[in-house]
């Protein structure tokens, strides 16, 4: 079983809701549980499988809301071709590349993979599915061999 590390200040739910509506955004409640309750951090173990073509890759930090380095906003914002095809991201691997929460009907809830130096011609081609929500990829993640 993963340990998750909390690398920032607990939240309150008024807080997650300002987020969700400063953003225009409505989180999972499978993610919003895991923000309450970790608001991001480290994962021990961090290993995850990409798929059979990328292999695999390891999860760096989720990121998290409030007055930090890994704030999720300042990422939504960084990273807005991600959020027009309905994604934000939610943690980043070693290399740069992200994690990322659906939150448009098609991809509600579940969790792919981001590769951001590859150009594509359409824009899901540079997303691979990974898991149906965040405990699912969280419960997925194994040490590295």
């Amino acid at each position: 079983m993963p340990e998750i590390v909390r690398t920032h200040e607990q939240l309150s739910l008024e807080q997650v809701e300002s987020f969700e509506m400063t953003n225009s955004i409505k989180l999972p409640n499978l993610y919003k549980d895991f923000l309450l309750e970790y608001n991001g951090g480290r994962v021990e173990p961090n290993v995850f499988r990409i798929s059979s073509d990328e292999g695999e890759s390891a999860l760096n930090v989720f990121y998290g809301i409030g007055n930090m380095n890994n704030n999720l906003e300042k990422k939504i914002g960084f990273f807005e071709e991600i959020l027009e095809i309905g994604f934000i991201p939610i943690a980043r691997d070693s290399g740069g590349n992200q994690i990322c929460l659906g939150i448009r009907e098609e991809f509600y809830d579940q969790i792919f993979f981001w590769t951001q130096d590859e150009e594509y011609d359409e824009a899901m081609d540079n997303m691979h599915y990974l898991a149906e929500n965040i405990q699912e990829f969280i419960d997925s993640l194994y040490d590295a061999e």
